[in-house]
């Protein structure tokens, strides 16, 4: 691996041939060295899971290009803890996460595979930033997204990222006309009302497939909703220590000595 120019990890969770990671594999070549460690199959949705009782395999395939690649059986989580014990020979300088294929805005961060390989690169000590498109689609465009994510991109490997932080940027479905920018702006207040839809198989068993509605409660013209449904790219920072500093004090009679 060549050491003068940036080292990319490019990863996903819609699975290696997805055609967001494919549009933004062609984006990173521009930027760097770029290598691939991403799922062989689909695996939205698993948050930040990985795998510890099966046997883990990533195999080396080429696709289209002259970088490399890997195609491995796990999580995102797990692609990009293989990498970076594994495959790559030294830190990466970026590691970007995506173009996922649907949102990733607001509560949706906390489910999200993508954002988790994401986070996971940031725990790291690596730059990571997640992109997402609010199109499920498989034949979805993301040419709309690419000067966006070059710009991002750009900013990120000359600036860095604050310490304990990576990026969660969504693109509204849009032609590249009618996206007004880029709003930098906080995670909506927003949650799902689920409900699961029990049905049969053929030979009686019950099963059940999951069902909701997003709720957006955030009246807010600072978050990543707003900036989203007025036709702006929403970049949230995200931080992965989960404590929530303002309840220390809430709860501090629960200190005991002994």
């Amino acid at each position: 691996m060549q050491s003068n120019k940036p080292l990319i990890l490019v990863t996903n969770d819609d699975g290696v041939t997805a055609p967001g990671i494919r549009h933004l594999i062609k984006i990173m070549k521009e930027f760097g060295e770029v290598v691939v460690v991403a799922p062989d199959s689909p695996q939205s949705g698993m948050g930040h899971a990985i795998t510890i009782t099966d046997n883990l395999y990533c195999d080396k395939i080429k696709i289209d290009g002259d970088y490399e690649e890997y195609s491995c059986s796990g999580t995102p989580v797990d692609c990009v803890k293989i990498a970076t014990q594994e495959i790559l020979k030294r830190k990466p300088d970026l590691c970007v996460s995506g173009i996922n294929h649907g949102s990733n805005s607001s509560i949706n961060v906390i489910y999200s595979g993508t954002m988790s390989a994401a986070v996971e690169a940031g725990t790291e000590g690596i730059p990571a930033i997640g992109f997402s498109l609010l199109d499920y689609a498989m034949n979805a465009d993301f040419e709309p997204t690419t000067e966006y994510v070059k710009k991002i991109t750009e900013y990120v490997l000359k600036n860095d990222l604050p310490k304990n932080s990576v990026l969660n940027v969504n693109f509204p479905k849009l032609e590249k006309k009618d996206i007004k920018g880029i709003k930098v702006c906080r995670q909506a207040k927003a949650h799902w009302v689920e409900k699961y839809d029990k049905r049969q198989t053929p030979q009686g068993r019950d099963y059940y497939w999951l069902t909701g509605e997003f709720i957006n409660e955030d009246a807010g013209e600072d978050t990543d909703e707003w900036a989203l449904r007025h036709g702006y790219v929403s970049v949230v920072p995200v931080q992965f220590d989960l404590t929530a500093y303002q309840h220390l004090n809430h709860l501090k009679s629960l200190n005991i000595e002994h």
